[in-house]
């Protein structure tokens, strides 16, 4: 039955319909175009936006018209073979109406389908550009892969390129495939009923050479999958294990021949017009597959290699080991025993007192907790925030070195009041926030941070820290919003910069080279298309001057201006020379280095500060990462400034050929920004999960995960959901073991595999001169010491801490636990977690407790020199000084158990020697009170040494000792 014509009013409707939808698609995708070849111009990228724009236009146009080319030849050829007659039967009649139907619109259907399908196929193509790219200007690793020798450019850049093409073929000749037999069948070249060939000569043919064409196809994915087995995971590992590269491959390669035969047969069925030949040759593929691609390789693993696995797979662990150290960048892991001890032995404290490059650099402002104190204290006006995450940078004074909590002072779009959210306003006047702010990380001012840069307009005791420029523009807190600006001629400055003394606000204009000029119709109607906001296009207040500021966030802009690369979760500002920059780490990563560990980008980076002030990372897969670039976005006008940071991976050196201006040397770093480099967090974090595990060298250990370590859960956080999380890892100022000076690192602890004791400890450099040098203390496998969760729980069950905690949590206060952080002092490690409390009445956090552990002593007072004093005289600790307690700090008068006042007898019948050395004890009392209070370190442990002198001198004239009983 014939389909039914559409009237004439009915078609005019119909087209219209359908111009108006392509119009409004064609509309939006051109103005979104626009717009983003404005921002690539604005921040001088151009050449960026050009050749990717080009690469994919190439891609969609080429792999579209190929496949709708080959589809609509194809279905030309089936339809054009079709028999002349067709004999009577059932199936027949039933199909005349179809092709009836079909006749008259035939053309319009082929045309139809093949213009779908190839567009379907080139929205497709056209995402693989960076494939494409790759391959054609790939760059050698000059490491070869040890099964086929190849280099490792090949698995990265070529095979990956030959994937995509021969997955485009399948699906080509699948597709004709398909078409063709639907013809046929529909006019009759193909038939299941009726008498006489249910095949006609023509349409066999046709059929013949599209499988056999399928079939040579197949042989092609036969032979690359000979390489694809060094991604395998059969072992527990990535990489050709021992049933691939004696199994699979010798399989692979059979089946290489058997199904070029079977492509052979089928091309020659063209002659033969015999469907028995092929027919015979693909269930011999068949079986062949089933029986030698899957049973054998299966069977060799069931019942050669699982009985000996761990001898079998040993060079094949072997080569994972060492590939994962190399594309993972731990390969030169600096390891070193370290025999932690647990006693507080007069000579651990007197190291712990005298240490001067860890301990008064120990970090008690925590920046993941202290976001709400900032807000508090230095927000100044409503609409301004810090993040909710500060973070740690630091900053040489005076020929010092100083690590600060830092923020910036970011406009908040949600803080806007009510009465200031109109258009204008969110738009056009609160644009920008104003200020840095800066606090020492080891100094508190009554519970609070001692801030050194502060206020608005910006002021600051360091002149280095105080920017030129405080304006923020760009920044983590704008979100997807946007901000127009610029001097209004008629209205002068618009934008409010901050509050004068006198309550007024001052105004200005922004003046800098970033953002898109608004001047011209067409400016302002794509704007307002991508906005959907009419206002862009009729407010009197946008001038030919005005600018429009969009994709101000800093990873977002680095991410678009170098499309490639993935950036860290944590960018950070910096003062530079007077101007506040972000700075963001890039990474370049590849999934295509065979061997190496497939690892999941986002499982790796995530820890309990994951969504609260650090992004997370996308759920990619990968096995090569290297932190190649460094970027930086300036706060003001928002210009990006890539510089390469890896001269030798050959991943940026591809990228770098595809965009020659893009990236600068390393050489163009100034001192000053590399001085605020830190070593990522991402990668830190990446590297330390897999050191947990391929610190092992010994494959069969690896392969019983014997020693094994991993990351500890944060016992002082939970995650979004109320789950633990692995424990981020910390920035700290410290002198490390066999360290003649403090330096900037980046530190986790590791506890042992399934085990809650400390396993290791893992820093890296963060300074110029020993920056990216791993170091991993490694203890020994029968250690006592505790891990943080241990240490956290000894915390929280001592008695004094406890009760002390109960207290502080009265009146409806919050007890908030900070950053517990691993320090290597005298010969073991010492645990710091300052203790914040946020009263009912003051809604910020405040310093007012610091706990410190060593070995079993638990230390808990009011600042970290009382605290340690504490630790000292805690049970467990083999010399205690005399007064020892928590709370308060030992007092000067000896207790009844100690050494006798000087206005008593002295004991032993009283000879002026006893009485020296009691006044001996007294004075060293003294000193150590007065030390201690100062929070003088060198100054406590000289009138320690000082003590424990005068209390032997006192044990050789009377044969006692003075020791205080230790007091719980």
């Amino acid at each position: 039955m014939p389909i039914p014509a559409l009237s004439r009013r009915a078609r005019i409707v119909l087209v219209a319909i359908v111009v108006v939808i392509v119009l409004l698609i064609l509309v939006g995708s051109m103005s979104s175009l626009f717009v983003d070849w404005k921002w690539y111009d604005s921040i001088g990228r151009g050449d960026v936006f050009s050749t990717v724009l080009g690469t994919r236009v190439l891609l969609f146009f080429t792999f579209g018209v190929l496949m709708a080319v080959v589809l609509g030849a194809n279905l030309v050829i089936a339809y054009r073979s079709r028999p002349t007659f067709h004999p009577m039967s059932q199936e027949q009649a039933s199909l005349e109406r179809y092709r009836t139907a079909i006749e008259p619109r035939r053309r319009l259907a082929l045309v139809v389908a093949c213009v779908v399908i190839g567009l379907l196929t080139a929205v497709a193509a056209q995402a693989r550009w960076q494939t494409w790219l790759l391959f054609f200007n790939r760059t050698p690793f000059h490491v070869r892969d040890p099964q086929f020798h190849k280099d490792i450019s090949f698995y990265a850049f070529t095979y990956p390129f030959e994937r995509m093409i021969l997955s485009y073929l399948f699906v080509a000749v699948f597709l004709s495939l398909l078409g063709a037999i639907a013809l046929h069948y529909l006019f009759g070249g193909l038939r299941v009923q009726g008498p006489g060939e249910k095949v006609t000569r023509a349409a066999r043919a046709h059929l013949s050479v599209l499988l056999g064409v399928f079939v040579l196809l197949k042989v092609i994915a036969y032979y690359l999958d000979r390489f694809g087995v060094l991604f395998s995971g059969r072992g527990g590992i990535t990489g050709a294990s021992y049933t691939d590269v004696n199994a699979t491959l010798p399989a692979k390669a059979i089946l290489f021949f058997v199904a070029l035969i079977c492509a052979i047969a089928f091309i020659a069925n063209v002659v033969f017009r015999n469907f028995a030949l092929p027919a015979i040759a693909l269930v011999l593929l068949v079986l062949s597959s089933v029986l030698i691609g899957g049973a054998y390789p299966a069977i060799v693993q069931q019942f050669s290699v699982r009985p000996n696995a761990n001898e079998k797979e040993r060079p094949y662990i072997e080569r994972n080991i060492l590939a994962t150290r190399g594309a993972f960048g731990i390969g030169n892991v600096k390891y070193q025993l370290y025999n932690a001890t647990t006693s507080t032995a007069s000579a651990e404290q007197h190291k712990i007192s005298a240490d001067a490059g860890t301990i008064p650099n120990a970090r008690l402002l925590d920046p993941n907790v202290l976001a709400p104190t900032f807000d508090q204290l230095q927000r100044i006006r409503n609409y301004y925030s810090f993040s909710d995450k500060l973070d740690i940078d630091r900053y040489t004074v005076g020929g010092k070195t100083q690590d600060y909590v830092v923020g910036v002072r970011e406009l908040d779009p949600s803080k806007l009041a009510s009465n200031q959210t109109n258009w204008i306003n969110k738009h056009l006047v609160y644009t920008h926030g104003n200020g840095f702010v800066a606090a020492p990380a080891n100094t508190v001012n009554q519970g609070a941070p001692q801030f050194t840069t502060y206020d608005l307009p910006n002021r600051s005791t360091v002149s280095s820290m105080l920017p030129k420029q405080p304006r923020i523009y760009f920044g983590e807190l704008f979100g997807d919003d946007y901000a127009i600006v610029g001097k209004n001629a008629a209205q002068g400055n618009v934008e409010v910069d901050y509050q004068a003394n006198n309550g007024t606000d001052v105004k200005t204009a922004y003046t800098g080279t970033g953002g898109v000029k608004l001047g011209g119709l067409v400016n302002r109607l794509a704007f307002a298309i991508k906005y959907r906001e009419r206002n862009i296009l009729l407010s009197s207040r946008i001038s030919s001057d005005s600018k429009i500021l969009f994709v101000r966030d800093p990873r977002d802009r680095v991410r678009k201006a170098a499309p490639f690369l993935q950036v860290d979760g944590d960018p950070y500002p910096a003062v530079v020379n007077g101007r506040i920059v972000w700075i963001v780490d890039g990474y370049t990563t590849s999934d295509g280095y065979p061997y190496s560990e497939r690892q999941t980008l986002g499982d790796l980076t995530k820890d309990s500060l994951t969504g609260r002030g650090t992004s997370r990372q996308p759920q990619q897969q990968f096995n090569y990462i290297r932190n190649s670039v460094k970027a930086t976005v300036d706060a003001y006008d928002g210009t990006v400034t890539l510089y390469q940071f890896d001269k030798v991976d050959p991943v940026l050196q591809t990228w770098m050929k595809i965009f020659p201006k893009l990236i600068k040397p390393e050489s163009a770093i100034s001192p000053a920004l590399r001085a605020h480099f830190r070593y990522p967090e991402d990668l830190f974090k990446v590297q330390r999960d897999l050191i947990a595990s391929y610190h092992v060298s010994d494959p069969v250990q690896f392969f019983n995960s014997q020693n094994f370590w991993q990351v500890p859960t944060d016992p002082t956080a939970f995650g979004p959901t109320g789950q633990a999380q692995p424990q981020p890892p910390y920035f700290l100022l410290a002198q490390g073991v066999n360290q003649t000076q403090p330096t900037f690192q980046l530190t986790t602890a590791l506890t042992a595999l399934n085990r809650p004791n400390m396993a290791a400890y893992v820093s890296v450099s963060s300074d110029p001169g020993t920056y990216g040098k791993i170091q991993v203390l490694e203890l020994p496998g029968d250690s006592s010491v505790s891990g943080p969760v241990q240490a956290q729980s000894q915390f929280t069950s001592n008695t004094d801490v406890a009760s002390s905690i109960k207290l502080l949590q009265g009146g409806n206060s919050e007890v908030i636990f900070g950053n517990l952080l691993t320090l290597p002092v005298a010969g073991g490690l010492l645990y710091v977690e300052p203790l914040y409390v946020q009263g009912q009445g003051v809604a910020y956090p405040l310093l007012r407790k610091v706990l410190v552990l060593f070995g079993a002593n638990v230390g808990y007072d009011n600042t970290l020199p009382l605290a340690l004093t504490d630790m000292f005289a805690s049970p467990g600790g083999q010399t205690n000084p005399p007064g020892g307690g928590t709370n308060p700090p030992p007092s000067s008068t000896p207790p009844s158990t100690g050494p006798p006042s000087s206005s008593a007898p002295p004991p032993g019948g009283g000879t002026p020697s006893v009485a020296a050395a009691v006044a001996d004890i007294q004075a060293a009392l003294a000193h150590l009170k007065l030390a201690t209070q100062r929070g003088d370190f060198e100054g406590i442990g000289a009138a320690q040494k000082e003590l424990a002198a005068a209390i032997a001198e006192f044990q050789a004239a009377t044969g006692r000792s003075p020791t205080a009983t230790p007091t719980g």
